[in-house]
């Protein structure tokens, strides 16, 4: 059971009775649309999320995949497990299924030769190469098949509740699926875990067996910070992209799904993206080990504790128009003593409408000792009570 069907009104009547509050005053976003079918634009410092459309409804990830295919790779590359220098052979069925032959994305690796991996992670990277997909993910796991079980299952740990990957490319053959909310999750996190790869993203050209190709992403060159990620097209379902975009100290990551063609996933992706960088500005809402509410104890010698957060929480707001902000304290009831002190146990979800924007880990503020049995009895017959009710 939740606490927040309380603590979520008392909550809301602190923000009420105190308009000093930042909550009660500051805002969430601006009215804005969007052509994609599926969007989800998020500011990378706070967390703050900016658009959300049918950000959990599934798609064909396409050569989206291959931002899971890298982040296997790169997560080996983290481990020892392998090294930029590692040499992988070019398999015929991954020189038929991604290279030349395939009349697909290709890095050109030839037939039976080997490839470092710092060359085939620049050919996914850069190239889109299918065939350096393959390549990659036979000489890790033996086969495509193994490596696209060990995507699904490294996306699960990551948190990509909604995603599955079929192979290593995206091609249609095998089915991957993704969504908005899971791309820009994937995405942040290439960000935050490999600064020594990331940059690869926004690497302009490679050239390989004397073949040289410009950067498949389609946003690079509009010279609008943008330093990553890629895209893709699934027939049926259309255009698909995620994207990171840095800008005067802000850094949003988009996906979107969805669109009609290349020109219209271009011009959607900028304008959500240049909205994004001017029309919000970060603004501090609550301080360092302010007390935000409290949780109700049960067991102990005190029926409370007060919950605080550990660091500053900043948000991401509009700089016009601003529309008010609600909170809500949620946890696990009930709460039974003891309860140490700094131990996390509730999350205020910050909405705007019936929008979660940011969810904030709240601690308790000091320690809670198990109280006497006649504090243990009475607790107990009031959780009856509630759960009666």
């Amino acid at each position: 059971m939740r606490g927040f069907l309380l603590l979520g009104f008392s909550l809301v009547a602190i923000l009420v009775q105190q308009p000093e509050t930042v909550l009660a005053q500051e805002a969430a976003q601006p009215t804005f649309s969007t052509k994609a079918k599926q969007a989800y634009l998020v500011e990378e410092a706070t967390g703050t999320v900016l658009l959300a459309v049918n950000e959990n409804q599934s798609f064909p990830a396409a050569s989206l995949a291959k931002l899971m295919t890298m982040e296997v790779v790169f997560d080996a590359l983290k481990s020892g497990a392998i090294s930029p220098e590692t040499l992988y052979p070019v398999s015929e069925y991954a020189w038929r299924t991604g290279g030349a032959p395939s009349g697909t994305t290709t890095m050109f690796a030839a037939l039976k030769s080997q490839v470092p991996v710092g060359a085939l992670m620049r050919g996914v990277i850069i190239q889109n190469a299918n065939d350096a997909c393959v390549i990659l993910a036979e000489g890790i796991a033996r086969s495509e098949g193994a490596f696209a079980a060990r995507m699904t299952a490294r996306a699960k740990d990551l948190g990509l509740a909604r995603s599955s990957f079929g192979n290593a490319t995206g091609l249609p053959y095998a089915e991957s699926w993704t969504t908005a909310y899971d791309l820009v999750t994937l995405s942040r996190h290439l960000y935050r875990s490999y600064p020594d790869y990331y940059p690869l993203y926004a690497q302009p050209d490679f050239e390989w067996n004397k073949i040289f190709q410009r950067n498949k992403n389609p946003l690079l060159p509009l010279n609008m910070g943008v330093d990553g990620l890629g895209a893709g097209f699934a027939e049926g379902t259309g255009y698909a992209l995620a994207a990171s975009v840095a800008r005067d100290n802000t850094r949003l990551f988009l996906a979107l799904g969805g669109l009609a063609s290349d020109k219209e996933r271009s011009e959607e992706a900028k304008r959500i993206l240049e909205w994004g960088l001017s029309s919000f500005e970060t603004r501090v809402v609550l301080t360092a080990g302010e007390v935000i509410g409290q949780a109700s104890v049960y067991g102990g010698v005190e029926s409370r504790v007060d919950l605080v957060t550990r660091e500053p929480v900043d948000i991401f707001v509009p700089k016009n128009n601003p529309e008010r902000l609600s909170g809500r304290i949620v946890y696990h009831w009930p709460l039974r003593a003891p309860v140490a002190a700094g131990r996390e146990i509730a999350t205020l979800r910050i909405s705007s409408g019936d929008r979660v924007i940011r969810e904030i880990p709240l601690e308790a503020a000091a320690g809670v000792e198990a109280g006497g049995l006649r504090a243990q009895a009475s607790d107990a017959l009031m959780e009856l009570m509630f759960f009666w009710l």
